[in-house]
């Protein structure tokens, strides 16, 4: 896990995506994540390398030319490495080689990348939970169905 603070340039960068894409078709938060994903983006670009370019498929492709999608969630506490990252059934078609998962602070002061994960990697180690289950690990009651995997079992 790699903690970033985030800078300025990583505000406005993420406030300018934001703020041109409104709220998300079927977003699980109606729009509200939009600035934290964007930062989310932001870190991970910052700690991969590669290029920005934040498609419905993917966000990053990296040098190798890896397309890498990131997922964020946010936080109010710096995560442990049994929380879980989480991909949403959804998003399970998306044209991308690898996830990478990514914790903004809900001050938005500084996230931590996390990890990332081949594609089908990640789907044959993730348990799959149905919209209105509750996580067994955290009590949380999942708002969609989705895929969860624990950050410890992320490549670093």
């Amino acid at each position: 896990m790699i903690e970033v603070n985030i800078t300025q340039k990583m505000v406005i960068a993420a406030h300018k995506k934001s703020t041109e894409m409104g709220k998300l078709n079927k977003s699980i938060t109606r729009g509200q994540g939009n600035m934290a994903g964007f930062l989310g983006e932001q870190i991970a670009l910052s700690v991969l390398g590669g290029e920005w370019y934040n498609t419905y498929e993917y966000d990053l492709i990296l040098e190798d030319g890896t397309k890498v999608d990131v997922k964020t969630k946010r936080t109010s506490v710096k995560p442990l490495d049994y929380y879980d990252c989480s991909i949403a059934k959804l998003n399970t078609k998306q044209d991308c080689d690898r996830y990478a998962f990514v914790r903004v602070k809900n001050d938005l002061s500084v996230g931590w990348y996390l990890g990332w994960k081949d594609k089908m990697e990640y789907f044959d180690e993730a348990r799959f939970l149905k919209k209105g289950d509750k996580d067994g690990d955290n009590g949380f009651i999942v708002k969609s169905d989705c895929y969860n995997l624990q950050i410890k079992e992320l490549n670093e």
